[in-house]
């Protein structure tokens, strides 16, 4: 089209013209979607970043959750990581296991009105442009903060022998084949009743080191041995968390294809690797956890190695951590490392007071075409520090961004959506929704360019538009992040 005819169209339609014309992308340049992961963690576990304390009214508990949502669409993120389980206990309506005290105040006791936060959160999320992706602690059995009682559906009451008492904790035994059975049930549950777009475990596979204590699992290693296990002890434990995470990996993907496989471990995989790098605890020989292999197997979909440190902290330096890992990473799986604005918030050496945007920087340059990070927690983002939520709603995001998209998991280009802007409000744009969409992205063009305007559930079927908005485009997105061709609109 002749850029004079352009410029007269426009002009029509900003004089409110009636007539809005449907036309293909390829008469313009289309810009591109730009990709990351921007998650952050939202902790359950003792109130640590939702409810903020048990027992409260469900309308209280709605609010909140509302305003964690609010706060990260303003912040341009994109996903949340929600805490499910705790404890061998449920922020959602379980089939298997008990209500959690940190919600109602009394494990086992239901909240009211028939509320369910994972289903709530689920739909606000969609609504808003955001992934949910649930998370598991697979084998902690209580809480050291733990005050309740404990209930009947628990599985400390339901299969105590399955469980053992390590310092102020109680575990399931990640040896005994019914606390591994028991807990790929509760996640396999939760993935076919919940529109989850992840499922996420964090870094509790064996236990920390606690007090130099042995972890107890004497009965369980003697049972493998009299059926003719060989293992060593060590390699043994390694064994079991490695057939925990293939098992999780392969029963997720059963109930839905396009549900990812997320895994946060401790940050650092052994002390020395990479040289120079120290660690209070061995990952390897003591949590008993081997996520290189995990990376080389392809038993995830993306890796989220807590690296908590500093860029100019020599001996766990972020920026030596950040490409060890990758360098790991032979199935090119994403690699979205966790990072820690609540440390960054003290500003005290050796955190730069420019940390954030730096390390942002760093995991942007070594993640190519599809970086992304995970902030713990969301308490840490509530602030308006400049150094932390001002920096990022600010400066670090610009505009909203779509996640990576998962190829390996299969799934097609949705059908280009059938867009139009709204008779009576020529500032909002309407679609019909696909069922083969998750989430749609409207760009727009202005008199400084494209930018992307808004991400949304693809079942809202509306989107305001800026006053300045000169074209538009809709873009279909999948549940695995294919993007549709897009429909623009002058």
């Amino acid at each position: 089209m002749p850029f004079r005819s352009l410029l007269l169209l426009e002009c029509l339609l900003l004089a409110g013209c009636a007539a809005c014309t449907q036309v293909t992308a390829q008469e313009t340049p289309e810009p591109a979607l730009v990709r990351e992961f921007r998650g952050v963690w939202v902790a359950t576990v003792n109130n640590g970043d939702w409810p903020s304390r048990p027992g409260l009214p469900v309308p209280t508990l709605r609010a909140e959750l509302d305003a964690i949502v609010q706060r990260s669409v303003a912040l341009k993120l994109n996903a949340l990581v929600f805490q499910v389980r705790p404890a061998a206990d449920a922020f959602y309506a379980s089939r298997l296991e008990p209500w959690s005290e940190w919600l109602t105040g009394v494990q086992g006791q239901a909240p009211a009105e028939g509320f369910d936060p994972l289903a709530y959160l689920i739909a606000r999320c969609h609504e808003s442009g955001l992934q949910l992706h649930a998370w598991f602690n697979p084998f902690r059995a209580a809480h050291s903060a733990s005050k309740s009682a404990v209930s009947k559906e628990h599985v400390l009451a339901r299969l105590p022998s399955a469980c053992v008492t390590y310092g102020e904790y109680k575990w399931m035994d990640p040896g005994d084949e019914r606390a591994a059975k028991w807990s790929l049930a509760v996640i396999q549950d939760v993935v076919q009743r919940y529109d989850v777009d992840g499922v996420h475990i964090d870094d509790y596979f064996y236990p920390y080191p606690e007090k130099g204590l042995p972890f107890p699992d004497d009965r369980s290693f003697a049972a493998y041995r009299e059926h003719g296990g060989q293992l060593s002890v060590a390699d043994w434990r390694r064994a079991n968390i490695d057939s925990f995470v293939q098992r999780m990996y392969a029963i997720v993907h059963e109930a839905k294809p396009w549900v990812q496989v997320g895994i946060s471990p401790f940050g650092i995989a052994r002390p020395g690797m990479p040289a120079g790098i120290k660690a209070g605890i061995d990952q390897y020989a003591q949590l008993y956890a081997d996520v290189p292999k995990w990376l080389r197997e392809g038993w995830l979909d993306y890796l989220t190695p807590q690296l908590y440190w500093p860029i100019d902290q020599q001996a766990q330096s972020f920026a030596a951590l950040l490409p060890w890992w990758h360098a790991q990473n032979v199935k090119k799986r994403h690699l979205w490392p966790g990072i820690n604005p609540g440390r960054m918030l003290a500003q005290k050496p050796p955190w730069r007071l420019t940390e954030l945007a730096d390390q942002i920087a760093l995991i942007r340059a070594a993640g190519g075409t599809t970086p992304g990070h995970v902030h713990f927690s969301f308490k840490a983002l509530r602030t308006d520090a400049a150094h932390v939520g001002g920096d990022l709603g600010g400066r670090i995001y610009r505009d909203p961004v779509l996640a990576p998209a998962v190829p390996w998991l299969g799934g097609t280009s949705p059908k280009t959506p059938t867009a139009r802007v709204d008779s009576g409000d020529r500032r909002t744009v309407r679609w019909t929704p696909d069922p083969d969409t998750r989430f749609v992205v409207v760009q727009v063009r202005t008199a400084n360019g494209w930018r992307t305007h808004a991400i949304v559930g693809a079942a809202t079927g509306r989107c305001a538009l800026p006053v300045e908005a000169l074209s538009v485009l809709v873009t279909a997105v999948s549940r695995t992040g294919f993007a549709s061709t897009a429909a623009m609109l002058r």
